[in-house]
């Protein structure tokens, strides 16, 4: 029988607090909550000061999930696997009233073997979850509770692939072919030794087999076995940002010269990656520049409770921005995030840690507001790093996306808690306000030669599974850290806001490619990559606004990225993309001029793409633009013009405010107009334009239509308040309410604003700059109607939208 893959996202119950009873499988669960996975009962609680500010001001508690499925007679006798793509956290499972195991990161996949515990035909089968998320200052930014991704069943013959044990790689791409092994570990559950022939073949995107791989182990009764399989493919197409092209992997076993049998489908790609100490980055040995950003792994409104559509439209976003890769800050992000990345043409850095054996500080009360807490992985990671570390390894190696291992992230933050007498005092890149008592050596802290140690502990576990992509980490310290042998053990060595150490750090260890791991927005800090062939690229902190690591109530965010938690661009965008692109753009965006900007928050605080102030005030406008010069205009008269950007990488001009149309017009050297960007003064709201997202299914191929049709998709409702002349009306904000008809549900509305502290549960919220976002999940089929009302200038509007 050929493998089944079934995801079980569908018929859970749900149930907040703690029901000891409920691993049994007779439990009387019929008053629980009907949910639908992945799901997150953090994000949908009021927001409560009282709560950490490091993880959004959310509750946590203890959760109760069950699911029942049943599975047809003729799988008796077959493997049944059992698999959480992500459950946040201190998991524990039973199938059947039997107790599985327990797994307390929240980010990693990982399954159970449950064949001896299922039963088959007409008699269910029961599944319990307890989610155990108390300790609620146990990160620095949100985490969310539940389970938060999707789960799945695999039911197999007895030999079958180890769970993650196909492995494909690109051994060497030359001028017309490319060496490719793949690596078979598979899994022999029969009582004999079995004889196990294997057939790879690789399938273009024509369906037709361009090569086919041949082998044969040998696997004793209830042990692995492993065989490696290699082969030369004549003329590949590579696995490109531009062309990212894949391959289907089919898999076929046959046991002791029986019929064979599918294992496994994937999609692959084929290309070589390679970083060079002098020329840095190379991706199928064509020199490219890293143009990357962090992200979180939150939606906003959503939660944890990602879903594909909504980041396929995140990644069209930051696509449009240069941007060519994506860093999963700071834990495994859901498969979901890298397939897209496969298809869409991004490379990737999988992270596995924010902390290791020792606390960091986790702000509860405000973002350096001591006393800090002290809860999270750190309790963990002794006994289950060895595990996590190789489930992300193991689940993301045959992502052609996945150029980069990070084994960690500012694990060397200074005082934090590791110190070392080589300095007095150490000031990190995030201290504001941090007293001189917590900047100061402490020889009763952790020494951070211990970090050495670690280091090359965890890059050799890397290595063990993955020898084709190199190690790396976020340095947050190097000043004291690359002097005590903490990059020794890596690959490529990655540096957070270090930009100054660049050029000294590159002499002082010759060998060593360098890549910006996390970096503020500033132009210096392009430059500093865009002038230096040896520096890899950068990875801007952070692609997408999140929740949690707030500065204070009500923030209850960070603001940091060039796209809100909506998904909506914001200034940032266009001024990043100004470094990224050639293609030619101007966009503005103003403030008032009295606006005082401090520190490296400042960079991070959006101007904003509004023309309405009082009449005579003083503004400053920005215009973002990779032109040679630009050119300002209001109401038709020119205001400036300069050549070349400032030391900020804008053009700024200031004027008295009045009325109409602001425009900026961008030249090239001889100086023709090639770009040009208008902001109008709006009237009050008087519409309210509502437009579906819409666009293929990037996983699937499938039209947005047939996508949509799909149980569990994800409607994404975009609503923007304009005037009576269609400009949208950023400077009056209303309240909308939006109600769901049909087997449809309302998943949660999203503005942006992350300093707005109304429930998420609730059925209507307020603009933020004229816009909203509404989510909406399909529940079954039939025809889903979304109704949105507004009180506006002319009174209150309904509108409809419906999709069959």
């Amino acid at each position: 029988m050929d493998t089944v893959k079934r995801t079980i996202n569908d018929n859970w119950k749900f149930h907040l607090g703690d029901c000891e009873p409920a691993w049994y499988k007779g439990f009387d669960d019929s008053g629980w909550q009907p949910v639908r996975l992945p799901h997150d009962w953090s994000v949908a609680l009021p927001f409560d000061p009282k709560n950490s500010s490091g993880t959004g001001y959310v509750s946590g508690g203890i959760g109760w999930y069950r699911c029942r499925f049943s599975l047809p007679e003729e799988y008796a006798g077959k493997s049944v696997r059992l698999v959480f793509d992500g459950v946040y956290k201190n998991s524990q499972v039973w199938v059947n009233s039997y107790y599985l195991g327990k797994r307390p990161n929240g980010y990693v996949s990982f399954a159970y073997d449950i064949t001896p515990f299922v039963s088959f035909g007409e008699r269910d089968n029961e599944i319990s979850v307890k989610v155990t998320h108390t300790d609620l200052a146990d990160s620095r930014w949100f985490t969310g509770s539940g389970i938060t991704r999707s789960v799945h069943l695999e039911i197999a013959e007895p030999v079958h692939p180890a769970l993650y044990g196909i492995f494909f790689e690109t051994k060497q791409v030359g001028a017309d072919s490319a060496l490719v092994q793949v690596t078979q570990e598979l899994v022999n559950q029969t009582d004999h030794t079995a004889r196990v022939g294997i057939v790879s073949r690789l399938v273009d995107e024509a369906g037709q087999t361009v090569l086919e791989l041949r082998g044969e182990t040998q696997a004793e009764s209830g042990a692995e076995a492993v065989a490696v399989l290699s082969g030369t493919l004549k003329n590949p197409r590579l696995w490109s940002i531009e062309e990212p092209y894949l391959y289907r992997l089919c898999t076929d076993y046959c046991v002791d010269e029986g019929a064979f049998y599918r294992v496994d489908e994937e999609s692959v790609g084929v290309r070589s990656i390679r970083f060079d100490a002098d020329k840095g980055f190379f991706l199928n040995e064509k020199p490219m520049k890293i143009k990357g950003v962090c992200v979180h792994h939150d939606g906003g409104c959503l939660g944890a409770a990602m879903t594909a559509p909504v980041w396929q439209r995140r990644l069209s976003s930051l696509k449009e921005s240069g941007c060519n890769a994506i860093r999963c800050s700071h834990n495994p992000h859901m498969p979901e995030l890298y397939a897209l990345c496969d298809r869409m043409g991004f490379v990737m850095m999988d992270e596995a840690f924010d902390e290791w054996e020792n606390a960091k500080n986790k702000w509860s009360t405000g973002h350096n507001v001591y006393p800090p807490r002290h809860q999270g992985y750190f309790e963990d990671f002794p006994q289950w790093h060895e595990a996590d570390l190789k489930a992300m390894v193991r689940r993301d190696r045959n992502h052609p996306s996945v150029i980069l291992w990070s084994i960690g992230n500012e694990i060397d933050y200074p005082n934090d808690p590791y110190c070392h007498p080589m300095f007095e005092t150490m000031t990190g890149n995030n201290d504001a306000n941090k007293p001189a008592a917590e900047r100061t050596y402490d020889p009763d802290k952790p020494n951070a030669e211990r970090l050495t140690v670690l280091a090359a502990r965890l890059a050799g576990m890397v290595r063990q599974e993955d020898t084709s992509r190199p190690v790396t980490l976020a340095a947050a310290f190097p000043e004291l850290s690359s002097r005590i042998g903490f990059l020794d053990a890596l690959d490529v060595a990655g540096y957070n806001y270090k930009e100054h150490l660049y050029e000294e750090d590159h002499k002082r260890f010759p060998k060593l490619p360098f890549l910006g791991s996390e970096n503020g927005h500033s132009y210096a800090a392009w430059k500093a990559v865009r002038d230096n062939d040896y520096i890899s690229g950068q990875f801007l902190w952070t692609g997408i606004d999140y929740l949690g690591e707030a500065h204070g109530w009500p923030i209850r965010g960070s603001q940091a990225g060039i796209l809100t938690t909506a998904g909506d661009k914001k200034p940032g965008f266009y001024k990043t993309a100004s470094f990224w692109k050639s293609e030619p753009l101007v966009r503005i965006a103003t403030r008032p001029e009295d606006t005082q900007k401090q520190g490296r928050e400042a960079k991070w605080t959006p101007v904003q793409e509004l023309w309405a102030y009082e009449a005579g005030q003083r503004v400053t406008a920005e215009c973002a633009s990779n032109a040679d010069s630009v050119a300002l205009y209001l109401n038709g008269r020119e205001i400036g013009r300069k050549e070349g950007c400032d030391e900020e990488g804008v053009f700024s001009f200031s004027l008295d405010y009045e009325p109409g149309e602001l425009c900026a017009k961008a030249f090239d050297a001889e100086g023709r107009e090639v770009a040009a960007h208008r902001l109008v003064t709006p009237g009050p709201a008087a519409k309210l334009a509502c437009s579906l997202w819409q666009a293929e299914d990037a996983l699937s191929g499938r039209s947005w239509e047939e996508a949509g049709q799909q149980p569990g998709y994800l409607y994404q409702l975009k609503l923007l308040l304009t005037d009576e002349n269609g400009q949208p009306a950023v400077s009056d904000d209303r309240e909308v309410s939006v109600s769901v008809s049909g087997p449809g549900e309302l998943m949660g509305l999203e503005n942006g604003d992350l300093s707005d502290v109304s429930a998420y549960s609730n059925p209507f919220r307020k603009t933020w700059l004229g816009r909203l976002t509404a989510y909406v999940r399909r529940n079954g089929a039939g025809a889903i109607t979304v109704t949105v009302r507004s009180v506006l200038a002319g009174g209150e509007q309904t509108d409809e939208i419906t999709v069959d």
